[in-house]
Order: C-alpha cells, then structure tokens, then sequence
C-alpha cells in the first residue's frame, strides 16, 4: 500500500478542474507535498460548486475537464512522483434536477418497475396511503393547487416523451399515462385524415403499444424488462412520427397545449391534474418535506437523496469507474465521505477494500467519521483511520486554558445574560431539529416501532404518540453520531451508548413511564423475548439499523448547525466533532491521544482545517488566545457593546442583534481580522454573510425555513454600522490594538499547532492555500479561490532561505521573518521546512516510534515537547502554548521569557548532534541538563529538531 506522507487537499470545481489542478503540482512538489487530496470527480449537479452533488458515478465531470484533463492531471502527477487521493460520495446521489441523473428520471418515470427503483432509498410502502407506489417530490414553491392553476407546470414533449416543466427541471411522465393526453381531439384528427390514414394508424399504434405496457407496481424482472423494451420503442416511433408527419406533429401540440390549462381558469387544468395524479411522483411544497417525505435525504437537504450502497448491484454501478482508476494506478487513495450515512459502514468498507485490492494491492483508504470525545474507531473496519477532526480537536485544546473555563464562561454571561450549559442548548436544538426539517424521519421510525411493539402482548399498549416522544427523547440524549447495530449482533461501546442515551432521556423525563424505555432497550440491543418470531426479530434489527442512519443526521444539524451557534462561550471550542464543555487539553492529554493513534491508526490523516470546518485553522487559533486573557476580554467587549448599542434595533420586542450574536461577532473580527492591510469593505462582505448563516443556523431569530427579512436586515445594518457607520473610526482604534496583540500571540499558537500537526502520527493534511494564514469563516467563505501564483512565487524567494545550511545566517532570515510574520512567509517556510522533512525521513513518520518529551523550569507548562524516533533518525518538536502571559504587551515572546525552562532528553534518543530544521542551530543531545529553551526558540517561535546517523543522510 502506497502511504502519503503529506497531502494537500483541494476543492475542485468549474473555476479550479483538472487542468488547474496540474497546474499547481509542481508547486506542491516543491512544497513537500506527497499526495494530491481531490473532492469529488465525478459528474455532479450542473453548477456544482464542490462537487459532492454527484448525479452520474459513471462519468468524470465534464465541468472539471472530463477524461482528456483528468489524464494529463494524473500525468503531471506521476510525472512528480506524487499520488492522489480522491473523495468519493456513496452516500447519495442529487435529484436537484432529475433530467441530469437519469437512474433518478427513470425511476420517476416507472416507479417501482424501474430497473434502479432499488439503487434509492425510498420508502414505497410509506404512512400515508396516498404515497404508495409513489415518491413526494418536495420541491415546489408554493403549494400544489396553486403552483398547477398558475401555469407554471407545463407539459412538453422531448423526443418522442412526454415530460413535466417546472423552471429548470424536467420531470418524466409515465409513458403508460401519455395517452390520457395524447388521446384528446384524436376523433377530430380522425375524420380530418381518415380511418386508414398511415400516420393516423402509426399514433393509434403507439398509443394502443403503450397503454398495454406492464404497470409500473409490477417488479418481476421479466415485466421490468418488458416495461424498459416497450417504452423505449414506443418512444422513438413517436419521435420519428412527429418528425415525419406535420399533421401529427399539430394533434400532439394541440392536445399537450389542451392539457396545459389556461392562467385563471381552475378547471382547465383538470386533464393535467388527473395525470399528474396517477404518476409515479407526488408533487408537493418544498415544506412539505419535513413532515411527509418518503426518501432518505443526506440530512435535510430534499435535493440530495440516500443511496442503498449496501446492495451489491448497487455498490458495483456507483465505484466501477472509481475502482477502474484506481486499479490502473491513478488514484492512490480513497476518501469516503460521510461514512456515518450508510446502512452498514463495517462491511460497505470491507467490500470497498475487496473490491480496491482486486486491482493487486490495497489502496489506502480513509473516512469522513467524526469522533466524539472518548470514542474510538472500531478495530474490525477497513480503513487507515478517519480525515482527523479527532487530531483537530486535540491540538486545538492544547492552546485553550482550561484554567480559564469559568472565567471565560462568566464573560459570556454577564454580557449575554444567558445561563445555559452547552448540554442543555445541544439537547434542545437536537429536539427542535426533530420537530421541524428532520421530522420526517421521526415520525416513519416511530410508526415502524408501533409495528415492533404491536406484534408483542407485552408491548401493545405503548401508543404511537408515547413511543414518538421517547423516540425524540433518547434521540436528543444521544452521546455521538450513531451506533453500529447489525444482525452480527453490537458492540459493548454501542450498549454504552444506547445505556447513556436511555439514562440521559429518563432523567429529563420523570413522568414518561420507564418501562417504555425498557422496552426500547430489547429492541436495540436485540434482548430474546418468549415468543419472539425469526420475522419479529428481523424487524428488530431493520428498525436499529434505520434508527442509526437517524441519529448522525440529527446530531450534527442540532450540534454543529444550531447549538454551536446558540452558545458562544469561546468559538475556537465550537467545532466539528469538538466538545464545546471540554474546555481545553493539557499536553498529558495531546501526548495520550497522540499514543493510541499511533497504536490504532498510525496512518490516519491529520487536519486543521478542511472544506466543513467552522473556522480556518489561524482563525481559530487566534480566538483560542482569548482564553488566556478574560479580564481583557471582557473589558475589550464592554467597550465594543458601548460604541454600538445606538446601531441596536429593536424588531417585534426583541433587540437585534441578540447579546450572544454580538458577542459572536466580535469573536468573529478577531479571529478573522486582516493581519495586513484592511480591505474593509472585504471584510464586511465576508462577515455580513457569515452573521446571516450564523443567524439561520442558530433558527432563534430566523432560519433557512422560516426567513425573517427584517431581523437579517436589522443584523446586516448592525455589521455595516460596526464596520463603516459613523462610530467605525473610533471602533477601529480601540479593536484593531487589541486584535494585532491576539493575532501576534495565536501567530504562535499557529505555527505550534502546524508544527505538532507536521511531526504526530499520520498523514498532516494541508487544507488548500493554508500554507498562509487560513483566516476563513464557515463555508462558503473557506472554499474562495486561492492565489497560487502568489504562493508559487513566495515560495521562490524562500528557496534560497531554505537551502542555507549556514546556521547563523539562517537563524537571521528566519527572525526577519518571524518579525515579518504578517504576510505568512514565516508560516509557508515552516510548512516547507517539515513537509520536505517528513520527504527525507519516510521511516521515521511513518512508523517511528512516539515519544512525549519532558521540559523542566518555571515556565514548563508552556511547551509542548515530543519525538519521533526509529533508530536510525530522530525528530524533535518543541512548541509553546499559552503564551500571553509570557509575552510583552504588544505580543511579543522573547527568549528571556523561558527562564531557565529546559527540555529534558531521555537516552532513548541516541548521542548525535541535531539540527533545527527551521531556523537552522545546531544543539547536542547528549546534553546531560537537557537544553534551555530560550536557546531553541531564540530565532523563531518553533523548533523542529533533526538528527540523523551518517548511513541515513547525516545531518
């Protein structure tokens, strides 16, 4: 198995393809990078702006360049001895327009006779009757009647077929249904043409051929078959009819005009109505989705629809073309996105890894799997390791002091006024979730429990509404994303859960009858009963298995899209598969993670930023750092709240913005400020809309369902006050010291966080243009085009830098550098630095050994110290941590700070000088007292030490 040693992700879309792609390779290579890391590459939803909309797994996207651009990408590759990683989408598939997928178009086409009825996850025996055999297609805006009377939908005919316009989509029409339309004013054609007319005779036929076409509830495959055959060549006799015969060309138009009704005459849309009525589609309101609809969506998003990868047929049609680059040594790795929305994560993944190794060898494959606090991958999955939002989350706590935590939680109150912990707000947006976008699915899974506990005398009497709100209630209580429930049987850790989840749910709810939630237990955890049928217990297993595919979807909506922007004690802590509650972690807990992973999952990959993080890796940092100074903090926000409580509206009672929505923007500009020149009204584009997301995920004020224009206005105008109104100037001259002094201290915590990223165990992943300062929001401002002609020509005038082996002049240029740090050269040096590193001592990243380093003197509990060693190389990293009361008042650390603060060298380490990779010093780890840490940062903020026996490179 290829293992990367670095990679660098990119998003690829209509404005970066292939081509781009190819263009920056040599860059990257240059850089230290091992191993492109692409998002999706298949054909996606027209527009797509990421890419994760695939509509044909069969195709490369044609936006991205297609097969021509794809080759030469994967030439300029090999040609620098780089590999590439690709993201692949298993999860679902977009019907945003059903004309571009056309698995989609067919099965609304013939329903559940359609060859691919099976490849969807739809429900065609739903609650509601009226839904059977059918599929709600919320998309409408308006309601049905409405939408129909006016005009907007109009049947047209699209090579021989007749099709459903509604904008820019096209629906199918059941090609059996045409002839309730194509029938209508045939008498008069009749006697215009006569009986034995060969055209007349022709559409006669075809009518007659498809109304004797099987029906779409029929699924036996003969029928099927018959049914595909029948229509398809009714479909281009008619074509060539119409082309060939102007005067059935005029009957067809006329009677599909007939159809179409006319504006402001209800009952001329009566012929369209009933053929709508028998297609194998419902037409609904877009809202109608959170309550009635019969598909699996990728969480609430109508436009994307769950896939049943766990059939082989359909596993084998959505990774051929996958699996056929990969066989022939273009793709070198494997992303699985969203692995948590599958049915059966173990074995999709074992199959993936089977069907991967038939190519002669596996493929290093990882996961999108976000691990709650304490949660481990399972041993028995096929996988290297997830993305690493788990890594995230711990290098980022290290530079968050937990010594503060009431601190900084007493800010947010008393500026607030609120009083909620973290655990309640989660639990609460969880609920709401359930009871709005995602209610849907709620409501099937109580019906199929009703079923489970009907069929029990011992169970009977729990009501459908009953088992409904326990549902809810151990579904809010729930402590991760989902358990792995299959008929092999469940994990102790799944029990765990599920025991959490029911204790949790029982104690906020005294008055529910507990035996309820027994009852729950048995069938999740699959508990013998008397009596219980082979066929009861498989119903059993089916509802835990579904429930599973529910719980993720609710967890990261209600957490990561709602309570993270309900609760906004210290935004650094508010990210994904993060633990806002745990504020902070101490090096002993960096160092004990950092072991397991190496034990477990020593070729994971490593991030600090990705396409889905809240906040850029560097804006992130930078709001850590307040952390260390809560008096100043909160000072810093009296005066902010004062300057622009006149730019406060009040709407309906209430102040807009909220105290915790200005509390959320003021983090907000010190994270993301300008380290250089301001482009104001850059940043006020960027964070107007960010604040406006903020608000709609929050869904207190507003929300994408239920948009409130005047309170999104009144937040706008609150920005615009803060940024460029009247009071802007004197804003500026109060925050913009403030924030020079936080972004020069998180410029550290930055380049330590790099730097431990660089030298853990794993794959380090470079999130695209984070080579600089990653100042980003949430998406969409963290997918903005990146300038990689400015950053190719950087990393020019560095190379001289980077190749000095005189130590004094290198340690010059890297201060200059440091003291320069604004513009970011200090960051893409760095990077360089350890990515070329990790290039020249594969061995030693890839399975040396881990060892935490001890640092001794006063101010010890500032640094982070580890190793990596395999016997013939050793590599040291010595960061610090929470520095601001180390540093002057500008945010300046000086050597002098560190006192007498030492590292300490264990003997396992070997007796050979070390070379700093960064600023280039020499230091002798046989030092018996270990090394002074002012020493070692004298020229820049991080050391990365390397040393190395004279059969492996010397030093």
């Amino acid at each position: 198995m290829r293992v990367p040693l670095a990679t660098y992700r990119v998003q690829l879309n209509d404005a970066f393809g292939f081509a781009a792609a190819a263009a920056v390779v040599p860059y990257l290579d240059r850089l230290g990078v091992t191993d492109l890391y692409c998002s999706p590459i298949l054909e996606a939803h027209p527009g797509s702006a990421h890419g994760y909309d695939v509509v044909d797994h069969r195709r490369l996207s044609p936006a991205l360049g297609g097969d021509d651009a794809y080759r030469a990408l994967s030439a300029a590759l090999r040609a620098h001895g780089m590999g590439q990683i690709v993201d692949i989408v298993p999860n679902h598939m977009s019907i945003e327009r059903p004309q571009a997928n056309a698995w989609w178009d067919d099965v609304l086409q013939n329903g559940p006779a359609s060859p691919w009825a099976d490849y969807f996850d739809v429900d065609w025996r739903p609650v509601k009757p009226e839904l059977r055999d059918k599929v709600l297609l919320p998309f409408l805006g308006d309601q049905y009647g409405r939408v129909l009377e006016r005009g907007e939908l109009v049947l047209v005919v699209r090579e021989g077929a007749l099709r459903l316009r509604y904008g820019e989509r096209e629906l199918p029409i059941n090609p059996r249904r045409a002839p309730l339309v194509l029938r209508q004013g045939l008498d008069a054609l009749r006697v215009r043409l006569g009986e034995e007319d060969p055209a007349l005779r022709a559409l006669i036929a075809i009518l007659d051929d498809l109304e004797g076409m099987p029906a779409i509830v029929e699924r036996a495959p003969a029928r099927v078959a018959e049914r595909q055959r029948m229509k398809e060549d009714a479909r281009a006799r008619l074509a060539r009819l119409i082309a060939g015969s102007s005067d059935v060309a005029a009957h067809v138009e006329a009677a599909v005009a007939a159809a179409n009704g006319r504006a402001g005459t209800p009952a001329s849309f009566d012929a369209l109505h009933a053929l709508l009525e028998v297609e194998a589609y419902r037409l609904a309101y877009w809202r109608t989705a959170f309550h009635e609809i019969n598909y699996r969506r990728f969480f609430d998003v109508n436009a994307l629809i769950g896939l049943r990868v766990e059939r082989p047929e359909v596993f084998a049609a959505t990774h051929a073309r996958i699996l056929e680059l990969a066989h022939g040594g273009a793709i070198t790795g494997i992303r699985v996105d969203h692995l948590d929305g599958l049915f059966d994560p173990r074995a999709y993944l074992a199959r993936l890894r089977g069907a991967l190794a038939r190519g002669g060898k596996p493929v290093y494959t990882v996961a999108e799997k976000i691990l709650v606090s304490g949660e481990q991958l399972p041993d028995d999955w096929a996988l290297e390791g997830t993305t690493g939002y788990d890594f995230l989350n711990d290098v980022a706590g290290l530079f968050i002091d937990r010594r503060n935590a009431g601190a900084m939680r007493r800010v947010w109150e008393r500026f607030t006024g609120r009083r909620d912990r973290f655990d309640d707000v989660a639990y609460q947006s969880k609920r709401d979730v359930m009871d709005t976008t995602l209610a849907s699915e709620l409501n099937v899974l109580a019906h199929r429990l009703n079923r489970i506990s009907e069929a029990d005398r011992r169970s009977r009497d729990f009501t459908l509404q009953s088992l409904h709100h326990m549902l809810r209630e151990v579904i809010a209580a729930f402590p991760a994303y989902r358990t792995y429930i299959t008929g092999d049987g469940h994990s102790e850790s799944d029990a765990r859960r599920i025991e959490s989840a029911l204790g949790r749910a029982r104690r906020r709810n005294p008055a529910i009858d507990p035996s309820i939630f027994d009852f729950l237990r048995d069938v999740l955890l699959d508990r013998p009963a008397p009596g219980l049928s082979d066929e009861d217990r498989a119903r059993r297993i089916a509802f835990a298995m579904k429930l599973q595919q529910y719980t993720g979807p609710v967890q990261a909506k209600g957490v990561e899209d709602t309570a993270f922007y309900r609760h906004s004690v210290l935004l650094s802590l508010n990210e994904v598969g993060g633990a806002p509650a745990l504020f902070g972690r101490s090096p002993a807990d960096f160092h004990a993670a950092n072991e397991r992973r190496a034990g477990r999952t020593p070729h994971a990959l490593l991030c600090t930023a990705t396409h889905d993080t809240k906040r850029g890796e560097d804006t992130r940092a930078r709001v850590s750092v307040l952390s260390e100074i809560p008096a100043e903090w909160s000072r810093a926000l009296r005066r902010f709240a004062r300057m622009h409580a006149p730019s406060a509206v009040e709407i309906d009672g209430e102040r807009a913005p909220d105290r915790n929505e200005e509390y959320l923007l003021y983090q907000t500009l010190v994270g993301m400020w300008p380290a250089g020149g301001v482009d104001v009204g850059d940043v006020v584009a960027r964070v107007r809309e960010f604040m406006i997301k903020a608000v709609r995920e929050a869904k207190l004020h507003s929300s994408w369902l239920h948009v409130d224009e005047p309170y999104e206005r009144a937040i706008t105008s609150f920005v615009e006050a803060v940024l460029t109104g009247e009071r802007a100037a004197d804003f500026r001259a109060v925050f913009e010291p403030f924030a020079q002094r936080v972004a020069r201290l998180g410029m550290i915590g930055s380049l330590a966080q790099l730097v431990l990223k660089l030298v853990s165990p794993g794959v380090p992943d470079v999130y695209q243009g984070g080579e600089l300062w990653d100042l980003a929001l949430v998406d969409p401002d963290n997918r903005r085009p990146v300038d990689f002609a400015a950053r190719t020509a950087m990393l020019e005038t560095l190379e001289p830098l980077l190749a000095e082996r005189r130590a004094a002049r290198r340690a010059e240029g890297v201060a200059h550098l440091a003291d320069g740090w604004e513009d970011g050269r200090i960051k893409l040096f760095v990077t360089a630095c350890g990515l070329r590193l990790r290039r020249e001592l594969p061995a030693v990243f890839r399975d040396g050994a881990y060892l935490p380093l001890e640092t001794a003197g006063a101010r010890a509990e500032h640094l982070v110290a580890l190793a990596r060693h395999d016997g013939e190389a050793t590599v040291i990293a010595v960061v610090p941590r929470l520095v601001a009361s180390l540093a002057d008042a500008g945010g300046l650390l000086r050597p002098e700070a560190w006192g007498d603060t030492r590292l300490l060298l264990p003997r396992a380490l070997g007796e050979r000088p070390a070379i700093d990779a960064v600023a280039g010093w020499s230091y002798d780890l046989r030092a018996a007292t270990g090394i002074a840490v002012a020493d070692l940062l004298r020229s820049a903020p991080v050391a990365l030490l390397r040393a190395a026996s004279s059969n492996s490179g010397g030093t």
